[in-house]
């Protein structure tokens, strides 16, 4: 796989057993690469390994005056000096591809499952868990699969470094032979340390982000009742907890680099002693000694790879753990998509947990008295059950239940507009650009959702679209608009793609009155024939709606037109009307009735 062949066409299906098996599925995704670049490695580091021998070979001409040997020496010394040059360019294109498709493998695979589960990630993954696992995880999961090639190659080239040192030089070889192995594995010892103390830095620093990620989102907020303060101060403390233990980590890799710096020079002060009284002894040769003394010099380059194997992997198996629960996390646990691939779903959308019924073609509005529920009960009408005990209760449309149905199918019939909405930074067009169905138009989506104002602010902070709004760039989140702007523009959003069923949560919650009524005629202009779900407790939606139901303590218990629930069920009143039952049973009572209290309330 070569970088221009990104994105994958098909990322796979990962093994999230564990984050060690997550690891080991990736590596085996990518084993053409890793054998590209394992054999670009060896010849890198067999070039650097060949020096040793050249160097001494020519050492040893000199002495025995060999012009011959000398000119070999050259030739050997100039074929290791290309093998290097080669290995080292080719190892790292191909070390770097690896890593950057792994990478673009995992985050393949994220964007898959962020798709799946929609808003419901972030109700059972922290957000500052799915921040970190789309960004930095990312990363260092990416460099374990970038040095494991770099790695296998060190090590093949040691045990070759020592076998031939063994025939080449017994008496300096057995030294050596039982040196490198023991460099090789003297960090062992020290990793557990460092996993732990890199486990419980990574931890604080998910934290400080997810706490980040809350001040920023609720800035507004906070400035409203003054606690800037307080939370930078939170934020400030949590910094310096992941400070404290990102100097106590680097603490245990500092001493496996001295390790593996101090370790090589004492097995290099020994080969040294030693040889240089076998020399002096007649035992063995000038060239010889200078041979296996820089063998055991350049062995540093290769051991310099198990150091930071082991650094990758301790880094990235976390990482790896926390990318493995997020993927793991299933849309359903009691269907599969496949049962439901040749199953149309039209007709009543009907959610048997709670009771709700939302007949096809009418404009059904939910009263609910909190707005938590409101919410939960909009991501189970998308198929988004946000607890485990609800996915056994799929929502049925047209009697087929959502999660039987191929995930693109129930995107494609069933669309929720949250009632926060997230608006990409992009222009107009490209905002409304959305697959639909292609039977509302942009412009008559924009009027119905009132939009006018909008656009005339627009086409004023245009300076280089001649005053088109439909080009003007809308800034990340639409930050550059008011909430009220914000939402209209979500909700046209929403009516372009035309959807067989369309819920919206609080679709009119940052509007005026005025503005709010002109919308909820525009929706039900817009929608008619089409099945809409508003959940709401503004009587000017509820009373433009076909049928209201009234949903208390998770359950329907009431269903009828606005005005026959006004007049009959007192727990619809408390919550359209936010009146006392002494208020209402007063209102009720006047000569005009409730059409008095009707026009109090609306």
């Amino acid at each position: 796989m070569q970088i221009r062949d990104l994105p994958h066409a098909d990322p796979g299906v990962p093994d999230v057993r564990s984050g060690t098996r997550f690891l080991v599925w990736l590596g085996r995704q990518q084993l053409g690469g890793q054998v590209r670049s394992t054999l670009w490695g060896l010849l890198h580091h067999l070039g650097i390994a060949g020096l040793p021998f050249g160097v001494g070979l020519a050492v040893q001409s000199v002495v025995d005056r060999d012009g011959g040997r000398l000119a070999l020496a050259g030739a050997l010394l100039a074929l290791c000096g290309a093998a290097i040059a080669v290995g080292d360019v080719m190892l790292h294109r191909t070390a770097v591809t690896n890593w950057i498709t792994a990478s673009a493998r995992v985050q393949q695979l994220l964007s898959r499952k962020t798709a799946e589960l929609g808003s419901v990630l972030t109700r059972r993954v922290a957000a500052g868990e799915v921040v970190a696992v789309s960004t930095g995880d990312v990363e260092k999961i990416g460099w374990f699969v970038e040095a494991l090639s770099r790695f296998l190659a060190g090590a093949v080239v040691l045990v070759v470094i020592c076998a031939g040192l063994l025939f080449y030089e017994p008496s300096l070889g057995v030294v050596v032979a039982v040196g490198i192995p023991v460099l090789a594995l003297s960090v062992l010892p020290l990793l557990p340390r460092a996993t732990r103390r890199a486990d419980i830095q990574r931890e604080k620093a998910g934290k400080a982000t997810e706490l980040a990620s809350d001040t920023v989102a609720g800035l507004r907020v906070l400035r409203g009742i003054g606690g800037e303060d307080l939370f930078l101060g939170r934020y400030r403390a949590a910094s310096q907890e992941v400070r404290k233990a990102a100097v106590r980590s680097a603490r245990m890799w500092a001493l496996i680099s001295a390790t593996q710096v101090v370790l090589p020079g004492i097995l290099l002060i020994v080969v040294v002693a030693y040889g240089t009284r076998l020399a002096s002894e007649g035992r063995i040769t000038v060239g010889a000694l200078v041979t296996v003394y820089s063998a055991v010099a350049l062995t540093y380059h290769p051991l310099r790879n198990f150091e930071e194997i082991a650094m990758a992997f301790s880094f990235s198996r976390p990482s790896a753990k926390r990318a493995a629960r997020v993927l793991a996390l299933a849309r359903t646990t009691t269907t599969t998509a496949a049962r439901g691939e040749d199953r149309k779903a039209t007709g009543d959308l009907y959610d048997p947990l709670t009771g709700l019924r939302a007949p096809a073609g009418l404009l059904t509005a939910v009263v609910c008295g909190d707005p938590d529920v409101a919410g939960r009960l909009a991501d189970r009408l998308g198929g988004h059950p946000a607890e485990p005990d609800e996915r056994h209760t799929s929502v049925l449309l047209g009697g087929v239940p959502l999660d039987e149905l191929p995930l693109a199918t129930a995107r494609t019939v069933v669309l929720v507009q949250d009632k926060d909405p997230v608006l990409l930074s992009g222009t107009l067009r490209e905002l409304l650009d959305v697959p639909s169905s292609g039977a509302v138009l942009p412009e008559d989506a924009l009027a119905a959702a009132q939009c006018g104002d909008v656009l005339d602010a627009l086409a004023q902070a245009s300076v280089d679209t001649e005053g088109d709004p439909m080009r003007t760039r809308i800034t990340e989140r639409g930050r550059s608009l008011s909430g009220g702007q914000r939402q209209r523009l979500a909700l046209a959003r929403s009516l372009v793609t035309d959807p067989e069923v369309l819920v919206l949560d609080e679709p009119t919650s940052a509007v005026d009155s005025h503005t709010e009524s002109r919308v909820a005629d525009g929706i039900a202009r817009l929608r008619a024939g089409g099945t809409t779900v508003v959940l709401a407790s503004s009587p000017l939606l509820l009373d433009r709606a076909d049928r209201v139901v009234l949903v208390d303590d998770g359950q329907a218990v009431a269903v009828g037109t606005h005005r026959e629930l006004l007049a009959r069920e007192p727990r619809y009143r408390a919550v359209v009307t936010r009146e006392t039952e002494e208020e209402i049973a007063e209102a009720v009572h006047r000569p005009d009735g409730i059409e008095a209290l009707e026009g109090e309330t609306a």
